[in-house]
């Protein structure tokens, strides 16, 4: 089993999981309280189990380019986007953000299940580039703090003008008189931040503590929340996100998983551009769309939908009992023909079918919540 910078804080005040075979926080208080306390207010995750991967060189641009799909020269310093990593055929080994640190230095965040494959794929691909490929995941401890007051608790005990950081944007900076790097961006769907914490190893984790900690103080007005794995699963589900090993994996590729905004085909050329060419001009036979149910029922992992003829459509990938919206929802993939939004289809839960819509991304009203939000905390 691994553990975090933070796993003797987690240890003695939430209960604990495995995942990605990470001793980690399910929850504090509760995965409710959690999960509306950052969409309401604000939240504070341990997400040190994720990677953290460096490319410095002369090449580095370029072979991020040749490894994923989205364009990393359109990056400047302290800037970030989102992309995906594919195999030949097309299929995502992993999705993850790249932030630009300088011109000749990236930083790349896989998955926690990813971790090691994701390193030794770019070690193997970076053959013929002047690059220097570093995994720093247990010397750089890693939060998240999200929700609309995010900006509000961090601004307390930050040496910089957060507000000047716009989303995907990024910045070096001192938190709690330790030095961070800031990404303004998340997995939740709301505003927030994550925060690379420099000099925290898992031997001598004491800043990525300090910083824990203080950021709990400086959030007591609004309310703040530590928050756990099941908080961070009912999130990102209601912002319609995805997880990699549920919604995603080297089977499924970026058109069908609807990640098409990040491939660039433009560019001259990255690893599973010809089939993902190649599928685009066939057309894409199933994609993912989000289910909110109609009727009683919680959909799970790998229940089938069907069709109002009973013929099997397409399957769960992800669900929860949204805390918000007080409902049954759900991520899947179902054939191409029956996508489309507003349709009727049956989920089959303990042997029943239970009617859900297929539903836009995502689930909430994105004028009351989320980032885009237009009524203010």
């Amino acid at each position: 089993m691994r553990r975090t910078q933070l796993y003797e804080v987690h240890r003695k005040t939430a209960e604990m999981t495995t995942f990605a075979n990470f001793e980690m926080p399910l929850c504090y208080k509760g995965i409710t309280a959690e999960h509306l306390a950052v969409r309401n207010s604000v939240g504070v995750f341990d997400i040190s189990h994720m990677g953290r991967v460096t490319i410095t060189g002369s090449d580095a641009e370029n072979f991020l380019n040749y490894v994923l799909t989205n364009d990393t020269s359109t990056l400047t310093p302290n800037s970030a986007l989102y992309s995906v990593m594919c195999n030949e055929n097309g299929g995502i080994i992993d999705d993850l953000v790249v932030s630009r640190l300088d011109k000749e230095k990236f930083m790349l965040v896989p998955n926690a299940t990813n971790r090691d494959k994701d390193y030794n794929w770019l070690v193997e691909k970076a053959e013929g580039f002047k690059v220097k490929i570093e995994d720093v995941s247990d010397k750089v401890a890693m939060l998240a703090v999200q929700g609309p007051n995010a900006e509000k608790t961090l601004q307390k005990i930050c040496n910089v003008d957060l507000s000047k950081i716009e989303r995907f944007k990024c910045a070096p900076a001192r938190l709690a008189d330790v030095e961070v790097f800031l990404s303004r961006t998340g997995y939740t769907g709301e505003d927030g931040f994550e925060i690379y914490v420099w000099n925290a190893t898992l031997e001598n984790p004491d800043n990525a503590i300090k910083v824990w900690n203080t950021i709990l103080k400086a959030g007591a007005d609004f309310g703040i929340q530590p928050c756990g794995l099941g908080a961070r699963d009912t999130l990102r589900l209601e912002a319609g996100l995805c997880l990699y090993g549920n919604d995603i994996d080297e089977t499924i590729t970026p058109l069908e998983a609807r990640l098409s905004f990040v491939v660039k085909f433009q560019k001259n050329n990255f690893i599973g551009k010809n089939a993902l060419l190649k599928q685009k001009d066939e057309g894409v036979k199933r994609r993912r769309v989000g289910l909110q149910m109609i009727e009683h029922g919680i959909p799970r992992q790998g229940f089938k939908i069907y069709n109002d003829k009973d013929e099997n459509i397409g399957n769960v990938t992800s669900g929860t009992f949204s805390p918000l919206l007080k409902c049954g929802i759900a991520m899947a993939y179902v054939q191409t023909i029956y996508a489309q939004e507003g349709n009727i289809v049956n989920v089959e839960i303990r042997g029943k079918n239970a009617k859900a819509k297929i539903a836009p991304f995502p689930f909430y009203d994105a004028e009351k919540y989320g980032y885009k939000r237009k009524i203010q905390t």
